[in-house]
């Protein structure tokens, strides 16, 4: 790695003069009701090593270095604090146990957890801490705001599904169930690639890497599971009483997730925003991909909460980072959240309808001056530009209009004729290196790509472009993009193929508690269309488990797998049976599905041939696919 050039510097100089870093106010919030904590946050994986720990980003102190944007450093700094904090009475959060919070509300009886984690681990020893301290309540509910693996993925730590079976109620919005598949199975492979990027999972703590996530400290490991839920929200404003607290749901779909929802405790005088108004500029669309969402209708919600909640509230609690108190901090606070998203919306609607493409807008459009001073809509997880991109895909799509850009070549074959037009690689490099001394990182960065595109292996190319995407992370307000930036320069100069971290596969527990027709959808994407082609066949795939069995008929035609409850009766090419413990094991795909054929675990009954050269037609996924190579 090397060390901040002296246009980073200057860029640090400049956020320092624009921002009023004497504002202490979030400092004392973030430790607001602290109760305790576990010395470092530290807490052991299941599965031996870590799961999460603090004690890393003890490095924390101080005055930023010049290799983090001041602004970053901030909130790397307030993201840091952990521990159990009482909000008000009867309502209590952990946070900095995981990427977000876990919030406890008292009822009569016992208590409702909101939003139990990412991994098991963290919710076990977030509630282990809460009970400490505030008794052994049983818990009498668990609620999810919206369809986020780190919202969800912990349930088992506070809960079992016995516990389910004796009456505890597990409530989320409509669609949850259905948005959460799509998200962490149908595009699972890609997105969690991708997150890499976004999260910086493998990038060491330390102020030349990894200094935060933006939402919160890091993701951290562990085991996750998932507890379909009992109770769906569905209209668009539910009332309800659970163990004797009355909570208002206001469904928010399409915000920050697709299945998504903000609570209002009028009781406690406490409104929930979930993840819709959080101490930070959020993605449109995040780095790691997702379905984009409605900025405009992200800002009526805000608006409605607003007018409806925010009037008979004390204390505003997110799902991440830390609360905000009193009526009026609270509305001034809602309204700048609100008029972000409606800016960010309307701005790029105005720019689009003069012409502009999403690279211009991105360039052109800045924050009004005095919402962009404000801490809470700083870019710390979303970005300005980036959000552009998603506000005009999300009514254009990503095609910018210029017929230029219509059918373009794809990017080898691309940098290879850029490099016959600039005079080869080593002239661009040469150039390059010169752009570099002069602080033109973003150029630098665009223009080594072809070369390192057209000849991967060429390590001068490399090596700068490693240089200058390290220099833009060094000045990124964005954790986001920082990590980003600092994981492509790692891998750029990383001479060997990155082995794969934990929790970039796909969970096989996931897999194993799927509904068949999600595991079916999840198998059709595996099938590769030019392989399977001349295949036709219908096959009935029973999945026995302690309900009973599941039949669904899958039909192959021209490349698609097609399938819908039920049987094809007489005219089933072959019957295949399997219980719903073997569901987990074969969500690897076709060597999976062969080993259990070749085993004799899959009783097939029919032309098993047929099926045979079915599952030999199925593809099997590198989750460490190439970003910044091809």
């Amino acid at each position: 790695m090397r060390p901040a050039h002296p246009d980073t510097v200057a860029a640090h100089a400049r956020v320092r003069a624009e921002l009023d870093f004497s504002d202490r106010g979030d400092y004392d919030d973030v430790r607001r009701g602290f109760i305790a904590t576990l010395p470092d946050a530290h807490i052991d994986a299941d599965g031996g090593g870590v799961s999460w720990s603090m004690q890393p980003y003890g490095f924390l102190a101080g005055e930023s270095p010049d290799t983090v944007n001041p602004s970053l450093w901030r909130m790397s700094q307030l993201n840091a604090v952990h521990g159990l904090f009482e909000v008000k009475p009867r309502v209590y959060q952990v946070r900095g146990f995981s990427l977000a919070n876990v919030t406890f509300i008292e009822g009569d009886t016992g208590v409702i957890v909101v939003d139990p984690l990412q991994f098991t681990e963290h919710a076990r020893a977030a509630i282990a801490l809460y009970r400490a301290h505030r008794g052994d309540r049983p818990v009498v509910a668990v609620i999810y705001t919206h369809s986020h693996r780190d919202h969800y993925g912990g349930v088992r730590g506070v809960i079992g599904p016995g516990d389910v079976r004796q009456g505890v109620k597990v409530i989320a919005p409509n669609g949850f169930t259905e948005e959460s598949f799509s998200e962490s199975i149908l595009a699972g492979v890609p997105m969690r690639r991708r997150a890499l990027f976004q999260f910086g999972w493998s990038l060491e703590p330390g102020a030349m890497a990894h200094v935060d996530s933006g939402l919160g400290k890091a993701v951290g490991r562990g085991g996750d599971g998932f507890i379909a839920p009992t109770q769906l929200i569905r209209e668009s404003v539910e009332r309800h009483v659970i163990d004797g607290v009355e909570i208002v749901f206001h469904l928010t779909p399409g915000t920050e997730a697709p299945a998504d929802m903000n609570m209002h405790y009028p009781g406690l005088r406490v409104l929930n925003l979930a993840e819709n108004a959080c101490h930070t500029m959020h993605n449109l669309c995040p780095l790691r991909g997702a379905k984009t969402r409605d900025a405009l209708a992200w800002a009526r919600y805000l608006d409605q909460a607003l007018d409806a909640f925010v009037p008979e509230v004390d204390a505003l609690i997110v799902q991440h980072h830390w609360p905000v108190w009193g009526g009026e901090r609270i509305a001034q606070y809602v309204a700048g959240q609100r008029d972000m998203y409606r800016y960010l919306h309307d701005q790029t609607l105005r720019l689009m309808s003069h012409g502009r493409t999403p690279r211009e807008i991105a360039e052109e459009l800045m924050m009004p001056s005095e919402l962009s001073k404000q801490w809470f809509a700083r870019g710390y997880y979303g970005a300005v530009a980036h959000n552009v991109n998603a506000v005009y895909a999300h009514y254009l799509g990503p095609y910018d209009g210029n017929p230029a850009n219509l059918n373009l070549l794809p990017p080898a074959a691309s940098a290879v004729k850029y490099m016959e037009y600039m005079g080869g690689a080593d002239a661009v490099v040469a150039k390059a290196r010169q752009d570099y001394e002069a602080g033109q990182f973003r150029w630098v960065v665009e223009a080594l790509n072809h070369v390192v595109f057209a000849e991967p292996g060429h390590q001068a190319a490399r090596q700068l472009s490693a240089d200058a995407m390290e220099q833009l992370g060094y000045q990124a307000e964005s954790a986001t993009w920082r990590n980003s930036y600092l994981l492509a320069a790692r891998e750029l100069r990383s001479s060997s193929a990155a082995s794969t971290p934990k929790g970039v596969s796909i969970s096989p527990d996931i897999v194993s508690i799927l509904p068949f027709g999600s595991f079916l959808e999840y198998l059709g994407i595996r099938v590769n269309g030019p392989k399977a082609q001349g295949l036709k066949a219908r096959f009935d795939w029973q999945l026995s488990d302690a309900s009973g069995i599941d039949t669904h008929r899958l039909t192959l035609s021209n490349g698609a797998l097609n399938h819908l409850p039920g049987s094809h009766g007489a005219a089933a090419d072959a019957v295949v049976r399997m219980s719903r413990e073997q569901l987990g094991q074969l969500s690897a795909g076709r060597s999976a599905l062969l080993a259990a054929l070749d085993r004799s675990e899959l009783d097939v009954h029919g032309d098993a041939a047929l099926f045979r050269n079915f599952v030999e037609c199925l593809d099997e996924f590198d989750p460490m696919f190439n970003i910044v190579e091809p």
